[in-house]
């Protein structure tokens, strides 16, 4: 079959995809109007659709290295723009993104422009050459431009490190999803994605990750849009959400103003400020506050315990109060200081959404406008090399048929990509609006059911701090990751709405997952076990190494996301700070820069992953760090800013002091440097 034919071939196939899935959704909508249960309709969304995707990775099975590896180096570059959409809009974009510019509202474009940006960075600098290089991995092009598998070595260490950060946070985000939608424990709902995360990749590879992850860019494209576009027609009478978004912030600004500044939410910040410094002084008297402390829960937990007249649900809320009271000293001052930072946070004014660089905090801990700016610029500047340097993404160049194709299929990408990101600044304002004008002020005990739903899950938390009985802004916790899930609840649309949104980041999740879990199992079993230990290993021998290492690595993947160690967003933002340090200085240079040589390589690698990691380990609370260890206020998913310099710092000295590479290499350089050939359009 010609490449034409095979192209209008996939084309004809996902039309009639695409055209099925919306009467599957029109279906379910009638089957709701009819009476079907909202839990079978989540059942229905997501065994459904993991069992298409499933059916997508058995039809595409393969045995053949080049299929299994890079699709057979045959995906048309729209097709493989999309499949790089779904490979690219994680769960950090499709459950993220829209929750992080709610709460952040200015601060967080840092991540639209970073990652837009990113693919600029990609298409310039990367792509293309790459394509024109073939093979199969990234460390493949590290160890034939550095000569050696030293350098193949440690690239193979920062893949798996920046893709293993980024596997956990899909993993998390499909806990989240399936725990909500069927109703079953977070841990074991980790574990049950996970089986949809594996029936894509494990038989075909890249093969059948490639058609999977575009029929799932088209699931969550489509559950991405759809909600807003009926949330737009409600509130604004206009269904295009992208143009009408600026009229309704100008109207949200009008109703902070109103909101921030009521005597009752005063109140309830000035109760959460006497919180704070109650736990303030409690932490200054440690350790008898802490035996003062126990003393009184237990003297309560008896006299309920006595009294005929004590209600069960009051026994119980002391009992358990002591239960979780902090063991020892140490403890105590662990969480009783995080309670007393949460409380002093719900204290403080928020800031406008549209404002940019706010000063923030209070006393020792405040941050000023030029600290905002600063982590701003940093975020973006991370979150663009990084994208550069992402070895899962930068992969999906191997498998188009030509260099003009793979970048093409670049132009692809980011045109799939923009169809979310310029939306998710339309979800967080619609959805804010929609928060302020329905939700607060509303009575605490007639809340929505959805509020109710998602505390369970713990991304919601309501508490009546100054006991009016009124839910006040300050009393309401909307953590990021649930936004973009709770979206149609909280503008009441139809449950099926919300059963589409629950596959769409789900697909995105998976997607991801799929992608990040294939290039771990090809830097253990191809770049190290292949190339390093056994080149006489067989074809079904490679298969079997590779397809055993996605499987423990996915094992391992799935109980480090059931502890559940940041935030969806936190967590890829640490992916991107590490692929930025330790890959991008190496393989721009290698490209573009003749004398740099394998020990410059390595080194640099080595010196901007290691900066990287200690940053994060001095500043991130899940590794026992404190920003008050921070350089220049820089948060630590920020914390390739410092890495990436130091990576190129080490490059250039350490291949200036040591001897250039080879002349081959030399030739290798000038081969990827001009990709457009006569032989190769």
């Amino acid at each position: 079959m010609t490449q034409s034919a095979y192209n209008r071939r996939l084309k004809i196939l996902y039309a009639w995809y695409t055209g099925g899935f919306i009467l599957f959704i029109l279906s379910l909508a009638g089957a709701e109007n009819m009476g079907l249960s909202q839990r079978m309709i989540g059942y229905v969304f997501m065994f459904a659709t993991i069992a298409l995707y499933a059916g997508i990775g058995m039809m595409s099975r393969t045995a053949d290295m080049v299929e299994y590896y890079v699709a057979g180096r045959r995906v048309p570059a729209f097709f493989n723009g999309m499949a790089t959409g779904a490979d690219w809009m994680s769960a950090a974009s499709f459950i993220g993104m829209a929750g992080t510019l709610y709460h952040d509202g200015f601060q967080g474009l840092a991540f639209i422009l970073g990652w837009t940006g990113g693919f600029c960075l990609v298409a310039l600098l990367l792509a293309p050459y790459l394509r024109k290089f073939g093979q199969y991995t990234i460390p493949d092009f590290l160890g034939a431009r550095y000569g050696g598998n030293f350098a193949r070595f440690v690239g193979a260490v920062v893949a798996v490190l920046a893709s293993f950060t980024y596997v956990v946070a899909q993993i998390y985000g499909v806990g989240l999803i399936t725990s909500r939608v069927v109703g079953i424990d977070f841990e074991i709902g980790a574990f049950v994605g996970l089986a949809g995360i594996l029936v894509c990749s494990f038989l075909g590879g890249m093969r059948a990750v490639t058609w999977t992850q575009v029929a799932q860019y088209i699931i969550l494209i489509i559950a991405y849009l759809l909600p807003l576009v009926i949330l737009s027609q409600k509130v604004t009478g206009i269904p295009v959400p992208q143009i009408m978004y600026g009229s309704v912030l100008q109207q949200l600004g009008v109703k902070e103003k109103e909101l921030f500044d009521s005597p009752k939410e005063i109140e309830a910040r000035n109760s959460f400020k006497a919180k704070s410094a109650e736990f303030d002084t409690k932490l200054k008297a440690l350790p008898a506050s802490l035996d003062i402390e126990r003393k009184n829960l237990t003297v309560r937990v008896e006299a309920l315990k006595e009294a005929s007249y004590a209600p069960a649900r009051e026994i119980f809320s002391a009992e358990k109060a002591l239960r979780e009271l902090p063991k020892n000293a140490a403890e105590a001052r662990i969480k009783w200081d995080a309670t007393a930072r949460v409380y002093a946070e719900k204290s403080e004014r928020p800031q406008a959404h549209a404002e940019a660089y706010p000063r923030t905090g209070g006393g020792k801990d405040e941050k000023s406008p030029e600290i905002a700016r600063r982590n701003f610029i940093a975020l973006v500047i991370c979150l663009m090399f990084g994208t550069a340097g992402l070895p899962h993404i930068l992969m999906r160049y191997y498998t188009t048929y030509s260099v003009r194709e793979a970048r093409t299929s670049v132009f692809w990408s980011l045109f799939f990509i923009s169809l979310l990101y310029f939306t998710a600044p339309a979800y967080a304002v619609f959805v804010k609006w929609d928060v302020y004008n329905h939700l607060v002020g509303s009575s605490i005990a007639a809340l929505p059911s959805w509020v109710a739903s998602w505390s369970k899950v713990g991304l919601v938390g309501v508490e009546d701090i100054n006991g009016d009985g009124i839910l006040q802004l300050a009393e309401l916790t909307l953590t990021p990751d649930v936004i973009m899930l709770a979206t149609p609840e909280i503008a009441g649309l139809p449950y099926v709405i919300s059963g589409l949104v629950a596959a769409g980041g789900l697909a995105a999740a998976l997607s991801t997952a799929d992608g990040l879990l294939l290039t771990i199992a090809n830097a253990l079993a191809h770049d190290i076990y292949y190339k390093m230990i056994d080149r006489s290993a067989s074809t079904q021998r490679r298969l079997l190494i590779s397809k055993a290492m996605l499987l423990l690595v996915a094992m391992v993947a799935a109980w480090v996301a059931s502890l559940k160690p940041d935030s969806i967003l936190l967590m890829v933002g640490l992916a991107f700070s590490i692929a930025a340090a330790g890959f991008f200085p190496a393989l721009v240079c290698g490209v573009f820069w003749h004398r740099a040589n394998r020990w410059g390589a390595i080194v640099g690698m080595v010196a901007g992953l290691s900066v990287t990691l200690y940053y994060v380990a001095i500043t991130h609370p899940f590794f026992g760090g404190s920003m008050a260890a921070a350089w220049f206020d820089i948060q630590p998913i920020s914390s390739g800013i410092f890495g990436l310099p130091v990576g190129f710092a080490a490059i250039i000295m350490v291949s200036l002091l040591t001897k250039p590479p080879p002349t081959e290499v030399r030739h290798l350089v000038e081969n990827v440097r001009y990709p457009i050939l006569r032989n190769n359009p």
